[in-house]
């Protein structure tokens, strides 16, 4: 750790942010930490707020990262509701919204991502909600009443996990998709395929290929407008149609950006004393010899220990695959790598048992799997991706030998 280092200032009580300042700590550095968030809570995991926490089977409390005593036990000076303004590099400040500045020797930005808006007629009526903090959790259990029309615009995790816990909450739920597939960034057709059926049996209508045109209503949403002029009724719309890096306070500092905060494999910005790490930043992707923004719990606990190890001299941590996970009704999907650039897919099990696997293969070699109740097709599946090892497609579809069996043999 250089001398100078003695002020480290995190922008961003996320799951990144609060990251580096605990990994910080733990590898005993001596300086003061100040943690920055704009939300008023410490930080929290944000996974939950779909699931378990609307459906109000986890209190805001069991959210938390730490317990709020933690941040004054290790000295974390915790500044919550406060959004940072303005980063003053040459001088080595941070602006808050209050006009407080802050002086720092390294700096961390961990500002996250935000939905994307839609730029639609009535995208401003009230009852059209996103679904990213606490406070938009709280806004939505409120309304999801049984009985309730709920329209989810966006079919990726978000928008189906949310779905699911509306059909267990009595609600009525319509899924509107603009791609031919749900889940289409994240996953193959197969578990596309798949987990339509799943809420169509639960009662979803989920629509396809359906273009958003409006919102109807007048001062609350009623309904929602779709390519062809259908009007499908609505007490509450949830958007969900992806995010956007909040790199702007990062463009206005002058350091280099583009889909994200652009770092090295230390995180570490065009500016030396600079690090970026979660959703904001755009990173080298190890594993597939490119970079990319990835937007996971994985991606922002790795580059939280990843800024703390540059910051104290440490030696980076050995790099994980990317790793996501899904809870709807009761599938757990849990994906391990990338599945985009695939030239082969294998499933193994049968989907009709709702347990089974999709395996993502490139010129022979693992590249991703995406396991469905399939705890040792991930286990294993995540360790052929780690070393991108080649196995053959026979023995992979084979129930019959034991994913414990095939790792073996591939792995030596």
């Amino acid at each position: 750790m250089s001398a100078a280092a003695q002020r480290v200032v995190i922008i961003g009580a996320g799951q990144a942010g609060g990251q580096t300042a605990y990994s910080l700590r733990q590898a005993g550095f001596a300086g003061t930490i100040t943690l920055i968030g704009d939300e008023p809570a410490p930080p929290y995991q944000r996974p939950p707020l779909s699931k378990a926490y609307f459906k109000g089977e986890m209190d805001a409390e069991r959210l938390f990262l730490k317990p709020l005593e933690y941040y004054a036990e290790h000295q974390v000076d915790l500044i919550t509701g406060k959004a940072a303004t303005a980063i003053d590099l040459a001088a080595k400040q941070v602006r808050l919204d209050d006009g407080e500045t802050l002086a720092w020797d390294r700096l961390v930005i961990a500002t996250g991502a935000r939905p994307r808006r839609l730029s639609v007629e009535g995208a401003d009526l009230r009852n059209i909600a996103e679904l990213r903090t606490l406070a938009d959790v709280d806004h939505l259990k409120k309304v999801a009443m049984p009985g309730a029309r709920l329209v989810v615009v966006g079919a990726g995790y978000i928008g189906l996990e949310a779905a699911a816990v509306g059909v267990q909450l009595g609600l009525k739920v319509t899924v509107l998709e603009a791609m031919p597939q749900v889940l289409s960034r994240v996953a193959g057709p197969e578990i596309g395929a798949f987990y339509t059926h799943i809420h169509r049996e639960a009662g979803t209508d989920i629509r396809l290929g359906a273009r958003l045109e409006a919102f109807e209503g007048i001062g609350q949403v009623t309904g929602v407008r779709i390519q062809g002029g259908e009007i499908i009724p609505a007490d509450l719309v949830l958007v969900g149609v992806g995010v956007l890096p909040n790199l702007e306070l990062a463009l206005e500092a002058g350091l280099v950006c583009g889909n994200g905060i652009v770092v090295d494999a230390d995180m570490r910005t065009s500016d030396p004393d600079v690090f970026a790490a979660g959703d904001v930043a755009w990173r080298p992707l190890s594993h597939y010899g490119r970079e990319g923004r990835l937007e996971s719990v994985h991606n922002a606990i790795e580059g939280g220990k990843i800024v703390a190890a540059a910051i104290m001299g440490l030696p980076a941590p050995v790099l994980d695959v990317p790793w996501f996970w899904s809870d709807q009704f009761d599938l757990k999907l849990q994906t391990a790598g990338l599945w985009t650039g695939a030239d082969e897919t294998l499933v193994r099990g049968d989907p009709q048992s709702r347990a089974f696997a999709v395996f993502y293969l490139k010129e022979g070699r693992v590249i991703a799997v995406d396991a469905v109740n399939s705890a040792p097709e991930y286990i294993v599946g995540k360790k052929l991706v780690a070393s991108q090892a080649r196995v053959a497609p026979g023995e992979l579809v084979d129930k019959s030998i034991s994913m414990k069996d095939i790792g073996a043999r591939a792995l030596g």
